[in-house]
């Protein structure tokens, strides 16, 4: 095997895996809460490279001529839980988190199964019956439901659609001067622990636990992305550039390959 053809592949795959992420951060730069990801790239462990039947070297053994990289692999992908930008809407039900947490969401599948995932995105409505619900139709939890993951309907955030209604930093919603609900928000101790789930929500796997969020709530507020359009575009310009340096190079090993069988050959 040739070995540059090997390096150059292994880095064009790498690029591409990072066009892919970053092209998916640009499609949600718009998107309220989205937390963008980044991709870091590990090198495949060196090998030594060995000399064999060489006649010069007495009793032909083999011998260490350095080590040689063999390319470059994805490490890992991340997401950045740096905070958005606030935009102000003035709509009394859009939410904004300051700090670390999450909103809990009382998420519904197509096959109609009722599950907790987690969101910063407060671009709540309210329903003819007084419920928070996002976008898709799902229910917002109150503390209760949040900190101790019971997505019942007795969890789900409720006012009287009619008055009109304050929510406090904590989280408590008041209408005529009377708490008449407390809005969940909650923490996860590790982050290694809660992965993208889409839809703009994240998922609690095996191990992970749930604690108390120290996120304050602003109301009339959106998280925005913590996407910056202008840096993904470097790095686009950079990806593309990195991509391009590896076709070159089996572009000039291809050039190389038909010398050697074109010209060498036929000496």
């Amino acid at each position: 095997m040739v070995k540059g053809l090997y390096t150059a592949y292994t880095g064009m795959v790498n690029e591409q895996k990072r066009m892919e992420v970053m092209t998916h951060n640009l499609a949600n730069s718009a998107t309220t809460g989205y937390k963008k990801e980044a991709m870091v790239a590990q090198a495949f462990d060196e090998r030594l490279a060995i000399k064999i039947k060489d006649t010069s070297v007495m009793n032909n053994r083999p011998v260490g001529v350095g080590y040689m990289s063999l390319g470059a692999k994805v490490g890992e992908t991340y997401v950045n839980w740096e905070q958005g930008g606030f935009q102000i809407t003035d709509k009394p039900s859009d939410l904004a988190l300051g700090g670390k947490g999450f909103f809990a969401i009382a998420f519904t599948n197509k096959a109609g199964e009722t599950s907790i995932k987690y969101t910063r995105d407060g671009e709540f409505t309210i329903d003819n019956q007084g419920y928070f619900r996002t976008s898709d139709g799902d229910y917002l939890l109150n503390d209760t439901g949040a900190l101790n993951s019971q997505a019942n309907p007795e969890n789900y955030v409720k006012i009287d659609p009619v008055l009109p209604f304050a929510v406090a930093s904590d989280g408590t919603v008041s209408q005529d001067g009377e708490v008449v609900a407390n809005i969940g928000v909650v923490d996860v101790a590790d982050y290694d622990y809660i992965n993208k789930y889409g839809e703009n929500l994240y998922d609690l796997i095996p191990g992970g636990q749930i604690i108390a969020g120290e996120a304050i709530i602003e109301q009339g507020t959106i998280e925005s992305s913590n996407v910056n359009v202008v840096d993904e575009m470097v790095d686009m310009i950079q990806i593309a550039r990195a991509y391009e340096a590896g076709q070159k190079m089996i572009q000039t090993e291809d050039a190389t390959l038909e010398k050697t069988v074109n010209s060498v050959g036929n000496v």
